[in-house]
Protein backbone atom coordinates (compact mmCIF):
# COMPACT_ATOMS: atom_id res chain seq x y z
CA UNK A 1 0.00 0.00 0.00
CA UNK A 2 1.26 3.54 -0.74
CA UNK A 3 2.12 5.77 2.23
CA UNK A 4 -0.94 7.52 3.63
CA UNK A 5 0.63 10.96 3.34
CA UNK A 6 0.73 10.59 -0.45
CA UNK A 7 -3.04 11.11 -0.48
CA UNK A 8 -3.12 14.25 1.70
CA UNK A 9 -1.62 17.71 1.27
CA UNK A 10 -1.98 18.49 4.98
CA UNK A 11 -0.50 15.31 6.43
CA UNK A 12 2.46 16.09 8.78
CA UNK A 13 4.80 13.89 6.73
CA UNK A 14 3.79 15.69 3.54
CA UNK A 15 4.57 19.06 5.08
CA UNK A 16 7.84 17.79 6.55
CA UNK A 17 9.03 16.34 3.23
CA UNK A 18 8.11 19.26 0.99
CA UNK A 19 11.66 20.74 1.02
CA UNK A 20 13.06 17.39 -0.15
CA UNK A 21 10.40 17.23 -2.86
CA UNK A 22 11.34 20.76 -3.95
CA UNK A 23 15.00 19.75 -4.34
CA UNK A 24 13.95 16.61 -6.24
CA UNK A 25 11.84 18.77 -8.55
CA UNK A 26 14.66 21.21 -9.24
CA UNK A 27 17.07 18.41 -10.10
CA UNK A 28 14.48 16.79 -12.40
CA UNK A 29 13.80 20.11 -14.12
CA UNK A 30 17.54 20.58 -14.69
CA UNK A 31 17.82 17.12 -16.23
CA UNK A 32 14.93 17.83 -18.58
CA UNK A 33 16.53 21.12 -19.64
CA UNK A 34 19.72 19.27 -20.53
CA UNK A 35 17.66 17.11 -22.90
CA UNK A 36 15.79 20.15 -24.25
CA UNK A 37 19.10 21.84 -25.12
CA UNK A 38 20.49 18.59 -26.58
CA UNK A 39 23.32 18.42 -24.05
CA UNK A 40 21.89 15.02 -23.20
CA UNK A 41 20.83 13.11 -26.30
CA UNK A 42 17.50 11.43 -26.95
CA UNK A 43 18.12 8.55 -29.37
CA UNK A 44 15.77 8.20 -32.31
CA UNK A 45 15.25 4.62 -33.41
CA UNK A 46 14.47 3.46 -36.97
CA UNK A 47 11.02 2.18 -35.96
CA UNK A 48 8.13 3.84 -34.11
CA UNK A 49 8.40 3.66 -30.32
CA UNK A 50 5.50 3.57 -27.87
CA UNK A 51 6.31 4.22 -24.20
CA UNK A 52 3.83 3.00 -21.59
CA UNK A 53 4.49 4.52 -18.18
CA UNK A 54 3.16 6.33 -15.17
CA UNK A 55 3.94 9.48 -13.23
CA UNK A 56 3.08 8.00 -9.82
CA UNK A 57 5.35 5.66 -7.92
CA UNK A 58 4.18 2.09 -7.56
CA UNK A 59 2.38 -0.35 -9.78
CA UNK A 60 -0.57 0.78 -11.88
CA UNK A 61 -0.79 -2.18 -14.26
CA UNK A 62 1.59 -1.14 -17.03
CA UNK A 63 2.60 -4.66 -18.07
CA UNK A 64 -0.97 -5.92 -18.65
CA UNK A 65 -1.58 -2.82 -20.78
CA UNK A 66 1.62 -3.47 -22.74
CA UNK A 67 0.45 -7.02 -23.42
CA UNK A 68 -2.96 -5.78 -24.60
CA UNK A 69 -1.32 -3.31 -26.98
CA UNK A 70 1.11 -5.95 -28.28
CA UNK A 71 -1.81 -8.26 -29.07
CA UNK A 72 -3.59 -5.38 -30.78
CA UNK A 73 -0.54 -4.59 -32.93
CA UNK A 74 -0.23 -8.24 -33.90
CA UNK A 75 -3.90 -8.26 -34.90
CA UNK A 76 -3.28 -5.17 -37.04
CA UNK A 77 -0.55 -7.06 -38.92
CA UNK A 78 2.52 -5.43 -37.35
CA UNK A 79 5.54 -7.13 -35.78
CA UNK A 80 6.06 -5.56 -32.36
CA UNK A 81 8.87 -6.01 -29.90
CA UNK A 82 9.08 -4.99 -26.25
CA UNK A 83 11.88 -3.43 -24.22
CA UNK A 84 11.99 -3.31 -20.45
CA UNK A 85 14.29 -2.66 -17.55
CA UNK A 86 13.57 -6.14 -16.20
CA UNK A 87 12.90 -5.00 -12.66
CA UNK A 88 13.91 -7.49 -9.95
CA UNK A 89 16.31 -9.54 -12.06
CA UNK A 90 19.72 -10.49 -10.71
CA UNK A 91 21.60 -10.13 -13.98
CA UNK A 92 22.76 -6.62 -14.93
CA UNK A 93 23.63 -7.27 -18.57
CA UNK A 94 21.54 -6.41 -21.61
CA UNK A 95 19.72 -9.56 -22.71
CA UNK A 96 17.27 -10.63 -25.37
CA UNK A 97 14.72 -13.03 -23.88
CA UNK A 98 14.93 -16.58 -25.21
CA UNK A 99 13.04 -19.82 -24.58
CA UNK A 100 15.67 -20.70 -21.99
CA UNK A 101 15.66 -17.37 -20.11
CA UNK A 102 14.82 -17.33 -16.40
CA UNK A 103 13.24 -14.64 -14.26
CA UNK A 104 16.58 -14.22 -12.48
CA UNK A 105 18.16 -13.31 -15.82
CA UNK A 106 15.48 -11.14 -17.42
CA UNK A 107 12.81 -10.40 -14.79
CA UNK A 108 9.31 -11.77 -14.33
CA UNK A 109 7.35 -9.30 -16.44
CA UNK A 110 9.58 -9.47 -19.56
CA UNK A 111 9.51 -13.28 -19.40
CA UNK A 112 5.73 -13.22 -19.05
CA UNK A 113 5.34 -10.91 -22.06
CA UNK A 114 7.60 -13.09 -24.20
CA UNK A 115 5.80 -16.31 -23.29
CA UNK A 116 2.22 -15.05 -23.48
CA UNK A 117 2.51 -12.73 -26.46
CA UNK A 118 5.20 -14.67 -28.34
CA UNK A 119 7.06 -11.52 -29.42
CA UNK A 120 10.73 -10.50 -29.06
CA UNK A 121 11.62 -8.90 -25.71
CA UNK A 122 14.90 -7.34 -24.57
CA UNK A 123 15.91 -6.03 -21.15
CA UNK A 124 18.49 -3.50 -19.95
CA UNK A 125 18.57 -0.63 -17.50
CA UNK A 126 19.38 1.49 -20.56
CA UNK A 127 16.27 1.22 -22.73
CA UNK A 128 18.16 2.42 -25.83
CA UNK A 129 20.66 -0.40 -25.42
CA UNK A 130 17.80 -2.88 -25.03
CA UNK A 131 16.05 -1.53 -28.14
CA UNK A 132 19.19 -1.74 -30.28
CA UNK A 133 19.90 -5.28 -29.10
CA UNK A 134 16.33 -6.32 -29.89
CA UNK A 135 16.37 -4.81 -33.38
CA UNK A 136 19.73 -6.44 -34.10
CA UNK A 137 18.48 -9.86 -33.00
CA UNK A 138 15.04 -9.39 -34.59
CA UNK A 139 15.27 -7.02 -37.58
CA UNK A 140 11.74 -8.00 -38.58
CA UNK A 141 10.32 -5.91 -35.71
CA UNK A 142 8.75 -2.74 -37.06
CA UNK A 143 7.40 -1.16 -33.86
CA UNK A 144 8.64 -1.16 -30.26
CA UNK A 145 6.80 -0.81 -26.95
CA UNK A 146 8.69 0.20 -23.84
CA UNK A 147 7.23 -1.29 -20.66
CA UNK A 148 7.81 1.65 -18.31
CA UNK A 149 10.48 4.21 -19.18
CA UNK A 150 8.33 7.34 -19.33
CA UNK A 151 11.08 9.20 -17.46
CA UNK A 152 13.88 7.47 -19.42
CA UNK A 153 14.33 10.44 -21.74
CA UNK A 154 17.31 8.96 -23.59
CA UNK A 155 14.82 6.78 -25.45
CA UNK A 156 13.18 8.78 -28.20
CA UNK A 157 9.49 8.06 -28.55
CA UNK A 158 6.58 8.67 -30.89
CA UNK A 159 3.72 7.86 -28.52
CA UNK A 160 3.58 8.28 -24.77
CA UNK A 161 0.82 6.55 -22.82
CA UNK A 162 0.43 7.70 -19.22
CA UNK A 163 -1.52 5.21 -17.12
CA UNK A 164 -3.34 6.05 -13.89
CA UNK A 165 -5.17 3.90 -11.37
CA UNK A 166 -7.77 4.86 -8.77
CA UNK A 167 -5.22 7.00 -6.88
CA UNK A 168 -4.97 9.54 -9.69
CA UNK A 169 -2.14 11.98 -8.95
CA UNK A 170 -2.54 11.59 -5.19
CA UNK A 171 -1.78 14.81 -3.32
CA UNK A 172 -0.05 16.15 -6.46
CA UNK A 173 3.30 16.51 -4.70
CA UNK A 174 6.60 15.12 -5.97
CA UNK A 175 8.45 12.33 -4.19
CA UNK A 176 8.88 11.86 -1.28
CA UNK A 177 6.15 14.29 -0.13
CA UNK A 178 3.77 12.76 -2.65
CA UNK A 179 3.63 9.96 -5.22
CA UNK A 180 4.67 11.91 -8.34
CA UNK A 181 7.86 11.06 -10.19
CA UNK A 182 7.48 14.29 -12.17
CA UNK A 183 5.07 17.25 -12.11
CA UNK A 184 1.55 16.66 -13.36
CA UNK A 185 0.38 17.76 -15.88
CA UNK A 186 3.67 16.87 -17.50
CA UNK A 187 5.46 18.20 -20.53
CA UNK A 188 4.94 15.76 -23.45
CA UNK A 189 8.14 14.48 -25.07
CA UNK A 190 6.56 13.56 -28.41
CA UNK A 191 3.64 14.46 -30.66
CA UNK A 192 1.19 11.86 -29.34
CA UNK A 193 0.61 12.00 -25.60
CA UNK A 194 -2.26 9.79 -24.42
CA UNK A 195 -3.64 9.63 -20.88
CA UNK A 196 -5.49 6.50 -19.84
CA UNK A 197 -7.71 6.56 -16.76
CA UNK A 198 -10.61 4.35 -17.76
CA UNK A 199 -9.25 0.82 -17.44
CA UNK A 200 -11.59 -1.90 -16.22
CA UNK A 201 -9.66 -4.76 -14.66
CA UNK A 202 -11.17 -8.19 -14.08
CA UNK A 203 -10.11 -11.82 -13.99
CA UNK A 204 -10.66 -14.36 -16.73
CA UNK A 205 -13.30 -17.00 -16.07
CA UNK A 206 -10.63 -19.72 -16.21
CA UNK A 207 -7.26 -20.69 -14.76
CA UNK A 208 -4.24 -22.12 -16.58
CA UNK A 209 -1.79 -24.83 -15.65
CA UNK A 210 1.84 -24.96 -16.76
CA UNK A 211 0.93 -26.64 -20.07
CA UNK A 212 -1.66 -24.00 -20.91
CA UNK A 213 -4.69 -26.18 -20.24
CA UNK A 214 -7.69 -24.18 -19.09
CA UNK A 215 -9.87 -24.93 -16.07
CA UNK A 216 -13.12 -23.03 -15.65
CA UNK A 217 -13.13 -21.30 -12.29
CA UNK A 218 -16.66 -22.52 -11.72
CA UNK A 219 -15.37 -26.11 -11.70
CA UNK A 220 -12.91 -25.30 -8.90
CA UNK A 221 -15.55 -24.16 -6.42
CA UNK A 222 -15.66 -27.53 -4.64
CA UNK A 223 -11.85 -27.73 -4.32
CA UNK A 224 -9.70 -26.62 -1.37
CA UNK A 225 -8.43 -23.30 -2.69
CA UNK A 226 -5.56 -21.13 -1.52
CA UNK A 227 -4.46 -17.92 -3.23
CA UNK A 228 -1.17 -16.06 -3.34
CA UNK A 229 0.07 -12.96 -5.09
CA UNK A 230 3.40 -11.18 -5.32
CA UNK A 231 2.11 -8.05 -7.06
CA UNK A 232 1.57 -4.40 -6.22
CA UNK A 233 -2.03 -4.92 -5.08
CA UNK A 234 -2.47 -8.52 -3.88
CA UNK A 235 -5.70 -7.80 -2.00
CA UNK A 236 -7.37 -6.67 -5.22
CA UNK A 237 -6.49 -10.03 -6.82
CA UNK A 238 -7.90 -11.95 -3.86
CA UNK A 239 -11.12 -9.95 -3.97
CA UNK A 240 -11.55 -10.56 -7.69
CA UNK A 241 -11.26 -14.29 -7.03
CA UNK A 242 -13.95 -14.04 -4.38
CA UNK A 243 -16.09 -12.05 -6.80
CA UNK A 244 -15.96 -15.10 -9.06
CA UNK A 245 -17.70 -17.03 -6.30
CA UNK A 246 -14.60 -18.83 -5.02
CA UNK A 247 -14.12 -19.59 -1.32
CA UNK A 248 -10.46 -19.11 -0.40
CA UNK A 249 -9.18 -21.09 2.57
CA UNK A 250 -6.16 -18.76 2.85
CA UNK A 251 -4.50 -15.88 1.08
CA UNK A 252 -0.78 -15.08 1.04
CA UNK A 253 0.44 -11.64 0.02
CA UNK A 254 4.06 -11.18 -1.01
CA UNK A 255 6.05 -8.11 -2.15
CA UNK A 256 5.80 -7.16 -5.81
CA UNK A 257 8.23 -9.19 -7.97
CA UNK A 258 8.71 -11.77 -5.22
CA UNK A 259 10.89 -14.63 -6.52
CA UNK A 260 9.76 -17.06 -3.77
CA UNK A 261 13.35 -18.18 -3.20
CA UNK A 262 13.18 -17.43 0.54
CA UNK A 263 9.45 -17.72 1.02
CA UNK A 264 7.67 -20.38 3.06
CA UNK A 265 5.93 -21.84 0.02
CA UNK A 266 7.65 -25.21 0.38
CA UNK A 267 6.03 -25.71 3.76
CA UNK A 268 2.64 -24.40 2.61
CA UNK A 269 2.53 -26.65 -0.44
CA UNK A 270 3.54 -29.70 1.56
CA UNK A 271 0.99 -28.95 4.29
CA UNK A 272 -1.92 -29.18 1.84
CA UNK A 273 -0.89 -31.82 -0.72
CA UNK A 274 -4.25 -31.90 -2.51
CA UNK A 275 -5.13 -28.21 -2.44
CA UNK A 276 -5.21 -25.94 -5.48
CA UNK A 277 -3.15 -22.74 -5.40
CA UNK A 278 -4.40 -19.82 -7.47
CA UNK A 279 -2.03 -17.02 -8.44
CA UNK A 280 -1.34 -14.41 -11.11
CA UNK A 281 0.45 -15.26 -14.33
CA UNK A 282 3.43 -13.21 -13.17
CA UNK A 283 3.72 -15.38 -10.06
CA UNK A 284 3.12 -18.64 -11.91
CA UNK A 285 6.12 -18.29 -14.22
CA UNK A 286 8.31 -18.25 -11.11
CA UNK A 287 6.43 -20.86 -9.08
CA UNK A 288 6.16 -23.53 -11.79
CA UNK A 289 9.92 -24.02 -12.30
CA UNK A 290 10.69 -23.58 -8.59
CA UNK A 291 8.19 -26.22 -7.46
CA UNK A 292 7.89 -28.67 -10.38
CA UNK A 293 6.49 -31.43 -8.19
CA UNK A 294 3.53 -29.16 -7.33
CA UNK A 295 3.19 -27.40 -10.69
CA UNK A 296 0.06 -29.36 -11.63
CA UNK A 297 -1.88 -27.75 -8.78
CA UNK A 298 -0.54 -24.22 -9.13
CA UNK A 299 -2.94 -22.46 -11.48
CA UNK A 300 -2.61 -18.96 -12.96
CA UNK A 301 -5.67 -16.77 -13.41
CA UNK A 302 -5.14 -14.23 -16.23
CA UNK A 303 -6.03 -10.56 -15.82
CA UNK A 304 -8.40 -9.10 -18.41
CA UNK A 305 -8.39 -5.39 -19.31
CA UNK A 306 -11.23 -3.49 -20.91
CA UNK A 307 -9.84 -0.34 -22.51
CA UNK A 308 -11.65 2.86 -23.40
CA UNK A 309 -12.90 2.78 -27.01
CA UNK A 310 -11.81 6.36 -27.70
CA UNK A 311 -8.29 5.63 -26.48
CA UNK A 312 -8.05 2.56 -28.71
CA UNK A 313 -9.31 4.49 -31.73
CA UNK A 314 -6.73 7.25 -31.24
CA UNK A 315 -3.98 4.68 -30.67
CA UNK A 316 -4.89 2.79 -33.87
CA UNK A 317 -4.98 5.93 -36.03
CA UNK A 318 -1.69 7.22 -34.60
CA UNK A 319 0.10 3.91 -35.09
CA UNK A 320 -1.15 3.59 -38.65
CA UNK A 321 0.06 7.11 -39.42
CA UNK A 322 3.47 6.40 -37.90
CA UNK A 323 3.85 3.14 -39.74
CA UNK A 324 2.94 4.79 -43.02
CA UNK A 325 5.54 7.51 -42.41
CA UNK A 326 8.22 4.96 -41.56
CA UNK A 327 7.64 3.23 -44.90
CA UNK A 328 8.34 6.44 -46.81
CA UNK A 329 11.62 7.19 -45.02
Amino acid sequence: MPPRHWLSRSHPFTILLRPVAWVFGRLRALRERLYDFHIFKAHKLPVPVVVVGNVVAGGVGKTPLVMELVQRLLHMGYQPGVVSRGYGRKSKTCQVVTNHSTTAEVGDEPLLIARICQVPVAVASNRVQAAKALLTAHPECNVLISDDGLQHLALGRDIEIVLFDERGAGNNWLLPAGPLREPWPRKPRCRAHLVLNDVTRSLASYALDESGQQYALSTLADQTLHALAGIAKPDAFFQMLRDQGLLLVSTSAYPDHEDFAKSNMTHKLAASPSAIWLCTEKDAIKLWPRYPEHAHRILAVPLVLELDATFLSVFDVTIQSLMQQSKTL
